[in-house]
C-alpha cells in the first residue's frame, strides 16, 4: 500500500483503538444489559425507617432492616429482586414482574415484631409484666413477658397437611438460642393444665396463634429439636405471608412507604422499541448529514460514531449500571452529541487547509485536531459537570440519566480523539486521497463559512438589541411561569399517579365522569400518550386504585394498569429542594470553572446566558402546561451543559483570536470569533436535532416531553451563545483590569505525507 505512513503515535493510537473495541465487543456480547423497572415492568417501593420508642432510625438499624426485608422478599419468591439502602434511612425495593404491589407492600413493610408468650391463668387482674389481650378467636387471655423474639427464628416454611386434613401450617426453625428458649417455655407449659398449656404467638402486638402444648410433650422437658409448627385456620396466602414475616424476623425499627412505582411490561417494551428506533433513525440521519457536509472524513467519523455506541453500551454493561427510561434517552442523546468533537476538529482542519494549502490535507487535519483539543476538553468537562451533578444531587431514574450522560461524554472523547483520528489519519496518508482535497471534505470551508467571511456582518454592533430581545424572551417566560403556574409532577408534589389503558377509546370527559362517580371528584384526570388515561390525586390507597380501575372498565372495556407512582409529601418536598439545589450548584460550578479557564467576564456571560436558557425552557413548559418532573429536570440540566458547551466553543475561539491581536478592539475580535464558530454550532446542533426529533415523534409521553425540552434548549442555547453570552462578555470586559490572553504557540507538522516514517 504505497504512500501509507506509519508513525509511532499512529501505531499507539491504532493499538489502543483495537484494544478498546475488542474489550467493548466482549462485554457487549457476554453480559446482558440490566434494565430498570420502567423498562422491564415491575414494582419499586421506597421505604423510610422511622424512629420508635425503643430504637432510632440510624444507618446501622436501616442496614439491619434491609437484611430483614431481603429475607422476606426471598420468601415471597420474587426472582431477581433488588434491595439497596439509599442515604441514611431509605431502602429501595425492586420487584421485577410484580404488577400488584398491594400484597407485597403489606408483607415487606410490616414492622413484624414477632414474640412468643406463656399464657397465664386469667384472674382478671394482670400482675407486673403480664398483659390482658384477646386471642386469635377474640377470647380474653392473660399473657406473661415474651419468652422468644424474632431474633431467635432462623427460617419458616408454609406447608399443607394433606394426610390428616388439618389444612395449612407453618414450620419454624430456630437459631441464636431460639430453640432453647422455645424448649424452656414449652417445658413449663407442659406441666400446666387449661389455658396455661398454651403459648401465645404475637405479631405486631396481635395474637396470630395460641396453640396448646400437646399431651405427649413431657413436663419440664418441652419441645426440643430446634423446630416447631404453628397451626391455625390459615388460608394458603395467609400461611405463606406468615412464613415470610416469621422468616424475616423483626424489623429493628418501623418503616413507612414514601414512594411506590408500578410499570407495566408493555409500557417498558414500547419505550425500548421507541428508543431503539430513534437511535437507529437518528444515527442514520446524523451520519448522512455528516457525510454530506464532510464527505470522506465524515463517512469515517460516522463509522467511529457507530463504534462509540458500542463502547458506551459496553461501559454501561461492564459497570452493571441499570438502564432506565431517562437513562436510555440520555444514551440516545449522547450519540447525537458525540459528533461534536469531530465537527470541531474538521472545521479547524478546513480553516488550516484554507490558510496553508501547500502543507496538504493530512497536515491540516493533524493541526485541526490539535487546535480543537482545547475547546473539546472544555466543552466536554462542562457536560461532565452536569452529569456528575445529576448523579450526586438527583435520585432514581434521573441519577441513571446522569450515569449514561457521563459515560456518553467519555465515550465520545474516545470515539473522536482516538477512533476517528486513527481512521481519518490513515485514509489521508494515502497519496491518492491526499491529492484530492475535495474528496476528503477538508478542501473547502463550506458555503456557510464562505458567505459569512464574504459578508462579515458586524453582529456585535447591535449587541444591545440582542440583549433586549433576550430580556424580552425572559420576561415572556417569567410571565408564563407566574400566570400559568408550573405543572409539578407527582414527584415534586407528592401524591399518586396511576395510568390506565382501555380496550375501547374513552373520551376524556367520560373518564373524568367515571372517576368522579367512583368518589374522586377532585382527582386530576388527563390523557396520556395516545389513548391512555392518567389519574392523579393527593391521597389514594391501593383499594381505591382498584375502584377507579373498575369504574373506567365500565365505560372503556378491559382496563389495564400501565403505571402507578406513589410519592409521599415529604419525599416530594425533598425532591423539589434537590432540584433547586442541583440547578443552583450547576450555575455556581460552571461559573467557577469558566472563570478559572477563561476570564470572569467570559464566565459571567456564559452563566447568565445559561440562566436565560433555563428560564425560557421552563417558561415554554409553563405556557404549554407540560409536567415539571424528574425527566424535565434531567433535560434542564442537559440544556445547562449544552448551553455552556456552545459558549465555551465561542469563547475559546475569541480567546485565541484576541491572543493573536491583543491590541485589536475586543468587540471586533468577539464578532469574528462568534462568526467563525457558527458552522460548527449549526452542524453539531443538526446532529442532536435528528436524534431528538426521532425521540419526539417515536417516543412515548415521557420521551416526547424530554425531547421537546431539549429541542427548545438547543435552539435557545445556539442563539444565546452568540447573541447573549458574547454581548454580555463584551459589556463585562469593560470592567476587567487583567491583561489580554497570550497567543497560543502551536507547532504545525512541517513534513509532507510520505517524507518520514516506515512505509508499508
Amino acid at each position: 500500500m504505497e504512500g501509507f505512513t506509519v508513525t509511532r503515535a499512529n501505531v499507539v493510537r491504532a493499538i489502543l483503538a483495537f484494544a478498546v473495541l475488542a474489550a467493548s465487543l466482549y462485554f457487549a456480547l457476554s453480559k446482558p444489559a440490566r434494565l430498570g423497572l420502567d423498562l422491564r415492568g415491575g414494582t419499586q417501593i421506597v421505604l423510610e425507617t422511622q424512629d420508635s420508642p425503643n430504637a432510632k432510625a440510624t444507618r446501622e438499624n436501616t442496614d439491619r432492616a434491609k437484611e430483614v426485608l431481603h429475607r422476606r422478599v426471598d420468601a415471597l419468591g420474587v426472582a431477581e429482586s433488588s434491595i439497596t439502602r439509599s442515604g441514611e434511612r431509605r431502602i429501595i425495593v425492586e420487584l421485577p414482574d410484580v404488577q400488584d404491589p398491594t400484597r407485597a407492600a403489606e408483607v415487606i413493610g410490616k414492622t413484624a415484631q414477632l414474640t412468643a408468650h406463656p399464657v397465664r391463668a386469667n384472674s382478671g387482674k394482670p400482675a407486673k409484666g403480664e398483659q390482658a389481650i384477646a386471642d386469635e378467636q377474640g377470647q380474653p387471655i392473660l399473657i406473661g413477658p415474651a419468652a422468644l423474639t424474632g431474633d431467635g427464628i432462623g427460617s419458616a416454611d408454609a406447608s399443607i397437611d394433606t394426610q390428616n386434613g388439618t389444612g395449612w401450617y407453618v414450620t419454624i426453625d430456630f437459631r441464636n438460642g431460639g430453640g432453647k428458649a422455645w424448649q424452656q417455655v414449652t417445658a413449663k407449659a407442659a406441666c400446666a393444665a387449661g389455658d396455661e398449656r398454651r403459648i401465645a404467638i404475637m405479631l405486631d402486638g396481635k395474637v396470630i396463634s395460641s396453640p396448646g402444648v400437646v399431651e405427649d410433650v413431657p413436663c419440664n422437658v418441652g419441645i426440643a429439636g430446634g423446630s416447631t409448627q404453628i397451626t391455625g385456620n390459615f388460608s394458603a396466602d395467609e400461611a405463606k405471608d406468615l412464613a415470610a414475616l416469621v422468616q424475616g424476623g423483626s424489623l429493628p425499627v418501623p418503616v413507612k412507604t414514601i414512594e411506590q412505582r408500578v410499570v407495566g411490561p408493555t409500557l417498558g417494551d414500547e419505550a425500548i422499541d421507541a428508543s431503539a428506533k430513534a437511535a437507529v433513525i437518528g444515527v442514520l440521519l446524523t451520519g448522512l448529514f455528516i457525510i454530506a457536509v464532510y464527505r470522506l472524513v465524515g463517512a469515517l467519523a460516522t463509522i467511529a460514531l457507530a463504534c462509540y455506541a458500542l463502547i458506551s453500551y459496553a461501559a454501561l454493561v461492564m459497570m452493571g449500571a441499570t438502564l432506565t427510561l431517562p437513562g436510555l434517552a440520555g444514551f440516545v442523546l449522547a450519540i447525537g452529541m458525540a459528533i461534536d468533537a469531530n465537527v470541531l476538529a474538521f472545521e479547524r482542519a478546513r480553516e488550516e487547509y484554507e490558510a496553508t494549502p501547500k502543507r496538504g490535507v493530512r497536515s491540516a487535519l493533524i493541526t485541526g485536531f490539535n487546535k480543537a483539543w482545547s475547546a473539546i476538553a472544555d466543552s466536554n468537562i462542562t457536560t461532565l459537570l452536569a452529569g456528575t451533578l445529576l448523579f450526586f444531587l438527583a435520585s432514581g431514574p434521573v441519577k441513571g440519566f446522569g450515569v449514561t450522560l457521563t459515560i456518553g461524554v467519555l465515550g465520545s472523547l474516545i470515539s473522536a480523539m482516538l477512533l476517528s483520528r486513527v481512521l481519518t489519519d490513515a485514509a489521508l496518508s494515502r497519496k491518492f486521497i491526499a491529492n484530492r482535497p475535495g474528496l476528503t471534505g477538508l478542501g473547502s470551508t463550506g458555503r456557510l463559512r464562505k458567505w459569512l467571511d464574504r459578508r462579515n456582518p458586524d453582529l456585535m454592533k447591535r449587541r444591545k438589541l440582542w440583549l433586549a430581545l433576550s430580556a424580552l424572551a425572559v420576561i415572556v417566560a417569567i410571565t408564563g411561569i407566574f400566570s400559568k403556574g408550573l405543572n409539578y409532577g407527582v414527584e415534586f408534589t407528592g401524591g399518586r399517579l396511576v395510568e390506565y389503558s382501555t380496550s375501547k377509546t374513552l373520551d376524556i370527559d367520560e373518564a373524568r365522569s367515571a372517576v368522579a362517580d367512583a368518589g374522586f371528584p377532585r382527582a386530576v384526570v388527563q390523557t396520556s400518550g395516545k389513548d391512555d388515561i392518567s389519574v392523579r390525586t393527593e391521597n389514594l390507597s391501593n383499594a381505591e386504585v382498584n375502584e377507579i380501575q373498575s369504574a373506567l372498565a365500565e365505560k372503556g372495556g378491559q382496563t389495564t394498569k400501565q403505571r402507578d407512582e406513589l410519592i409521599g409529601p415529604s419525599l416530594g418536598d425533598e425532591l423539589r429542594k434537590k432540584a433547586l439545589i442541583a440547578l443552583g450548584v450547576a450555575l455556581l460550578v460552571q461559573l467557577a470553572y469558566l472563570a478559572i479557564r477563561f476570564r470572569w467576564s467570559f464566565g459571567a456571560g456564559a452563566v447568565l446566558a445559561m440562566f436565560h436558557d433555563v428560564i425560557i425552557v421552563t417558561g415554554v413548559f409553563a405556557w404549554l402546561g407540560k409536567p415539571i418532573d424528574g425527566v424535565f429536570l434531567a433535560a434542564l440540566l442537559t440544556v445547562i451543559g449544552y448551553s455552556v458547551n456552545d459558549a465555551v466553543v465561542v469563547f475559546d475561539r475569541i480567546r485565541e483570536l484576541w491572543g493573536e491581536q491583543p491590541k485589536a478592539r475586543f468587540a471586533g475580535v468577539a464578532n469574528r470569533g462568534a462568526l467563525q464558530t457558527v458552522p460548527r454550532t449549526v452542524n453539531t446542533g443538526m446532529g442532536a436535532i435528528f436524534i431528538l426529533a426521532a425521540l419526539a415523534f417515536l417516543g412515548g409521553d415521557s420521551l416526547t416531553d424530554f425531547a421537546l425540552a431539549l429541542l427548545v434548549g438547543i435552539g435557545i442555547g445556539t442563539y444565546s451563545s452568540v447573541f447573549t453570552a458574547t454581548p454580555l462578555a463584551i459589556e463585562f470586559e469593560r470592567f476587567v483590569k487583567a491583561p489580554t490572553p497570550r497567543a497560543k504557540t502551536l507547532k504545525r507538522p512541517t513534513r509532507q505525507p510520505g517524507e518520514s516514517g516506515a512505509v508499508i
